[in-house]
């Protein structure tokens, strides 16, 4: 298994920056000349639903140039631009436009505001601008899976945190602002409505049924099969609301979060993902919109099995899925594809792909002090 070195860096406006693999010497962070604009940042209550609403002014000034051309050199997330001025490999870095704040300011007065909580963070899968993440080279994927597991190991040792997401917008019409290759993880005080309802259903299903959930979603995904796996059922959900959903889910019980992966199931899901995506962009003779979700156990839920999934927007060659009046206003989705010709579309697909092995894997290791050298962490922990 390779080393993954981490390098922990502390940009100019106190953005913590991570950064992956090498880094040349004397690499700094240079000031953006632009002030990250928080003071708006808060949750509040919608009296309707019960349900908290996160908001966050300062992302609507957010770069837009995920339709730019790929050679664009203004993109602020490839080497040399605004968040990583420097050559590098693969890093993660706080998000400069955040839904939630490690530190957030004060919310608004009365009992139907709260502080917005939490971390928004930004990884960025590679340093080319020029590919998807089905695209990536098996290092490179073995690289992001190294980084996922690092962070999110480290943001559930918040106890403050309830709930850490990994997840990927792809394509602009998937919400994506930026081209180049990249996802974020977000870290939450609070569980959100529908992983609330997900843990409910986990806790209901072992009072009545008397045995696990997960164990009992992946051994009904035998008949909507997308790709043979051995530690991962991939397959399209029973009752999935978009057209050609697939769920990424482990097979063992134990399996919960990204940390618990043994070097055998972190090879089996490199290969489950890519493979889904690659038959996204083949069923659909393009690079395919999508929403990429890894849904990870949240605090005291036993029976919950670590899965990803895929949110495709697209239903054919020529058309979108749009979450519309009906579905936006009472929560019933209306799909237009059965699930199991969905999975046998997508799984009579012909893709190929660089083959992905153990030499592939990476354990990371925070980069070696130097003698005299302050560690970044300890810097700000003293100022």
């Amino acid at each position: 298994m390779n080393t993954l070195v981490k390098h922990e860096l502390v940009h100019p406006d106190g953005r913590r920056v991570l950064v992956y693999g090498d880094l040349a010497k004397g690499a700094t962070l240079a000031p953006s000349g632009a002030e990250i604009e928080v003071g708006g940042i808060h949750r509040r209550l919608d009296l309707l639903t019960r349900e908290w609403v996160a908001i966050s002014p300062a992302r609507n000034v957010r770069p837009l140039d995920a339709e730019a051309p790929l050679d664009d050199a203004e993109c602020p997330i490839c080497p040399g631009g605004v968040e990583l001025p420097f050559a590098y490999e693969a890093a993660v870095f706080e998000n400069r436009f955040p839904a939630l704040l490690a530190d957030p300011p004060p919310p608004p007065p009365g009992p139907l505001a709260a502080p917005a909580l939490g971390r928004c963070e930004m990884v960025v899968y590679t340093s080319r601008h020029d590919v998807s993440f089905g695209q990536l080279a098996p290092l490179e994927r073995g690289r992001l899976l190294a980084m996922w597991i690092d962070r999110s190991r480290e943001l559930w040792a918040d106890e403050r945190h309830e709930l850490v997401l990994v997840f990927e917008n792809r394509g602009s019409e998937a919400g994506a602002t930026l081209a180049h290759p990249h996802g974020q993880i977000y870290a939450f005080d609070h569980l959100p409505p529908v992983v609330a309802v997900t843990a409910d259903a986990h806790r209901h299903y072992r009072l009545e049924a008397g045995s696990c959930l997960g164990c009992a979603l992946v051994d009904g995904a035998v008949e909507r099969v997308v790709v043979d796996n051995e530690t991962f059922a991939v397959a399209v959900p029973y009752a999935s609301r978009w057209p050609y959903e697939v769920a990424v889910r482990a097979r063992r019980h134990g399996l919960a979060r990204l940390g618990d992966l043994t070097s055998e199931e972190q090879l089996d899901l490199m290969r489950a993902l890519r493979d889904v995506a690659l038959r996204y962009d083949a069923l659909f003779a393009c690079e395919s919109p999508y929403l990429m979700v890894a849904q990870e156990a949240s605090r005291q839920q036993p029976d919950w099995h670590l899965a990803f999934t895929f949110f495709p927007l697209q239903r054919s060659r020529t058309s979108s899925k749009i979450r519309a009046s009906v579905e936006t206003a009472t929560g019933l989705f209306l799909n237009d594809v059965l699930p199991e010709e969905a999975a046998r579309r997508l799984a009579a697909l012909q893709i190929s792909a660089d083959p992905i092995d153990a030499d592939d894997l990476f354990v990371v290791q925070p980069e070696a002090r130097r003698a005299g050298r302050q560690h970044p962490a300890e810097s700000r922990a003293m100022s």
